[in-house]
């Protein structure tokens, strides 16, 4: 089941974002901010925070959707994780159908994602292909040395 985040959903999701043991310190604060807006300000459109969630009530994946400012129709994914105890049971696949599905009812036309080129985000880069994803664009090093920035785009229309 996929229901909107709450409150009490933080620590579950921290604990996703600590133990896939993908997304560095700076990533996991950076995600723990946007939480913290969505949280603090409930009138606040900028983001869309979802966890998907198992029979047994537990958190086991996280999505956040926004509107891309100063566009018409087009959408961020900004975050994605499934636990890894719960990865390769198609829960991640669960949740980009429903961000794809909620950017569609909202007039969205294009859902864009970006990544890193490293090799600990291949499992990231091989699952945007395998939902139709294609590669929009890719700037060298724009992380660090060696790290560029692969934006994945799917067009809806």
């Amino acid at each position: 089941m996929i229901r909107k985040f709450v409150a009490r959903d933080l620590d579950a999701v921290r604990d996703i974002l600590v133990k896939s043991e993908v997304f560095s310190a700076e990533e996991i604060i950076v995600a723990l901010e946007v939480i913290e807006v969505y949280l603090g300000n409930p009138k606040q459109q900028d983001y869309d925070l979802y966890t998907a969630v198992d029979d047994q009530e537990r958190i086991v994946g996280y999505l956040c959707i926004g509107s891309t400012p100063i566009t018409s129709g087009s959408f961020d994914l900004y975050w994605i994780a499934v636990h890894p105890d719960s990865q390769r049971k198609g829960i991640g696949q669960e949740l980009l159908m429903f961000a794809e599905d909620l950017m569609k009812s909202k007039g969205g036309r294009l859902l864009v994602a970006e990544t890193s080129s490293l090799p600990r985000y291949e499992k990231a880069r091989r699952f945007y292909e395998a939902n139709h994803y294609n590669v929009l664009a890719r700037i060298r090093e724009y992380y660090n040395v060696g790290d560029d920035l692969i934006i994945y785009g799917k067009y809806f229309r």
